[in-house]
């Protein structure tokens, strides 16, 4: 009987029609194809039984891998989206015999959080958690890290704690980004800002607020920034908020969503009549956020990769365990700046 070779990225481009590198970025989520085109190279997969490589992985390994990854509970919608992609990271390296489980709970309770990680133990090898920068949390991943399970922050870190490393982009210089775009879409550079975190504990929000004050202040000077309000990520709450903001400030003249809320804060200015004309930058590339660049509710999305984040941690704790090699440049995750104009 002949034995059936390889099928390899090479066939299934040929067969689909489409470019070597087209295959690559469906393969990998990445931007920049259409949707249309990415279904025809899916299917194509599909019907060729294609079966992606782990690049590097090591085989015919016996030791089951478990890694699992540490989540927030609610409606953020990029969160979705990144346990999303933690499954697809799921699925392509469980051949190797690596088992990637999900856990939720909820990040703004450092209580919470803390016996969530306490409760691990030793049942996982690795473990990636979206985190909160507080004692407790730190304690407990020192605990982990010191059981010799390789720890990585994810999205938000807790940077004097033993995890490995942290998996997520340059937060300071995504709120520096953040206020560039604010105080040149502003007339006359000037007028009153406001903004809004999820929560100031989460150090990937208040970097951001850091480093959007830190450009205001010193390019900007006639824009008056607002004391900071924490929607805890919550629609309603970011709503809210929102509302009140306008009420009190009926010629406020951008909002900066350091955090998710996204929703809330669009609902409060279209309901106001001031979509459009309060300069509104968020984070995260959502369907929600899509609809809002579209329709000029908001100015600017500072966005994260969560597919590119998802692998990294896998990557990097699969590093950690000497299972694979690691090139540091191959885990920066980059800054994405969408205008309706650039939408992939």
């Amino acid at each position: 009987m002949e034995r059936r070779s390889r099928i390899t990225l090479r066939d299934v481009a040929r067969e689909a029609g489409v470019s070597l590198a087209t295959v690559d970025r469906v393969l990998n989520d990445r931007s920049g194809v259409r949707s249309k085109t990415a279904e025809t190279v899916e299917a194509v997969m599909q019907r060729l039984g294609y079966r992606a490589e782990v690049p590097g992985f090591r085989r015919g390994r016996d030791t089951l891998r478990r890694l699992l990854f540490v989540l927030p509970e609610g409606g953020n919608s990029f969160m979705e989206i990144l346990e999303a992609q933690v499954a697809r990271v799921a699925e392509l390296y469980a051949p190797s015999g690596v088992r990637i489980t999900t856990r939720t709970v909820d990040v703004f309770d450092p209580s919470a959080l803390a016996s969530v990680i306490e409760e691990i133990g030793a049942g996982f090898d690795g473990v990636a958690v979206v985190a909160l920068d507080h004692p407790r949390v730190r304690g407990a991943i020192d605990d982990l890290a010191a059981s010799g399970v390789a720890v990585v922050t994810l999205v938000s870190d807790v940077p004097r704690s033993a995890r490995r490393r942290f998996i997520g982009i340059d937060n300071s210089a995504a709120g520096r980004t953040a206020a560039s775009l604010m105080g040149r879409f502003l007339p006359g550079h000037g007028g009153t800002v406001a903004v809004m975190a999820g929560s100031l504990a989460l150090r990937d929000h208040a970097e951001r607020l850091y480093g959007f004050g830190q450009v205001m202040s010193t390019e900007f000077p006639k824009v008056r920034v607002l004391p900071a309000l924490e929607g805890r990520d919550d629609t309603a709450q970011s709503r809210a908020l929102a509302v009140e903001l306008l009420k009190a400030h009926p010629d406020l003249g951008g909002i900066y969503g350091a955090g998710a809320g996204t929703r809330g804060i669009a609902a409060a200015l279209e309901e106001a009549g001031r979509a459009g004309r309060t300069i509104f930058i968020g984070h995260e590339l959502t369907e929600h956020s899509r609809r809002f660049l579209l329709s000029g509710t908001m100015a600017a999305v500072i966005n994260q990769d969560a597919g590119h984040e998802a692998r990294s941690a896998v990557r990097v704790m699969l590093a950690a365990l000497g299972d694979e090699p690691l090139v540091d440049d191959q885990e920066r995750i980059r800054i994405d700046i969408f205008l309706r104009d650039n939408l992939p």
